[in-house]
């Protein structure tokens, strides 16, 4: 469950005593209160297998008697059935293979029925796997057609969230509305410095000490959408370019793999062009 609402006294002990008063076994709580807005925001965990209220009852009874006092914007979340996630990839390899090798050892409690790429350069890494591939290949002239067959494909797989992988084509705004902060996208830089299409030349020419990698959802406005996650390694002046994309790469793959997993486990609340991460 994730709770918004004004901040008040006894939000924290009204919410875990009705989860213990229907006998729900807490298993995470995590609050944060902005204290500029003075909102409250909060989310809770707990175990379905002996709750005393039918899962497709829960939301009316929590707001009858919760909810509603204290004026609560709420949204329930269950595990079960596990989201679908859509991968988008062009060429570059590295972070489809660790969200696949991911995925694999069950790091990743997700189903995905396909990916989707412009290239059929990595179509046999994808089937290795025994995940179907499709490849869409897009020009200038195809590429509102070729967004609408992906999207009719989607919604055919029923796909609740996409992962862009490196995915070198820009997406419509037509397309992003579609799945509205379910976008996760990982810049190939620490957002804003170096942004374009080779940042690690131009950080080389610069002769930083740090580089690094931005999660983030993605909205019309190309690479600002919401952060969800960022990390930085450090590099020296000996690095080479070609050492510094292997840097880079590794990163980005963390990176991505971490805003994934907030993704999935709904530890992320987007506020305008912010997030908040729960614990």
């Amino acid at each position: 469950m994730i709770i918004q609402c004004k901040d008040q006294k006894g939000i924290v002990a009204a919410v875990t005593q009705f989860l213990y008063f229907h006998n729900g076994n807490v298993q995470e709580v995590d609050q944060y209160i902005d204290n500029q807005t003075g909102d409250f925001f909060m989310r809770a965990k707990w175990e379905l297998k002996s709750f005393a209220i039918n899962k497709d009852q829960i939301e009316r009874i929590f707001s009858e008697t919760v909810g509603q006092r204290f004026e609560m914007n709420f949204t329930l979340h269950f595990n079960d059935p596990k989201p679908k996630m859509a991968i988008f990839v062009s060429k570059f390899s590295h972070c489809l293979f660790d969200i696949l090798s991911r995925y694999y050892s069950g790091e990743f409690e997700v189903d995905i029925p396909m990916v989707i790429s412009n290239h059929e350069k990595l179509k046999s890494v994808v089937e290795a796997f025994n995940i179907p591939f499709y490849h869409f290949p897009i020009t200038k002239d195809n590429k509102a057609e070729q967004e609408q067959k992906q999207l009719e494909l989607m919604y055919e797989k029923g796909v609740d969230f996409v992962v862009l992988a490196r995915y070198m084509q820009i997406l419509s705004p037509d397309f992003i509305s579609k799945y509205p902060n379910n976008i996760i996208n990982i810049h190939h830089s620490f957002l804003p410095a170096f942004v374009g299409a080779k940042p690690y030349h131009a950080a080389y020419k610069r002769g930083v000490k740090i580089i690094g990698a931005t999660g983030h959802y993605v909205t019309e406005e190309l690479d600002a959408g919401p952060i969800i996650e960022q990390d930085i390694a450090r590099v020296r002046h000996h690095n080479t370019v070609e050492e510094l994309v292997q840097i880079g790469q590794d990163v980005e793959k963390v990176v991505l793999s971490k805003a994934i997993k907030y993704h999935i486990a709904k530890k992320v609340m987007v506020m305008g062009n912010k997030t908040i991460i729960f614990n």
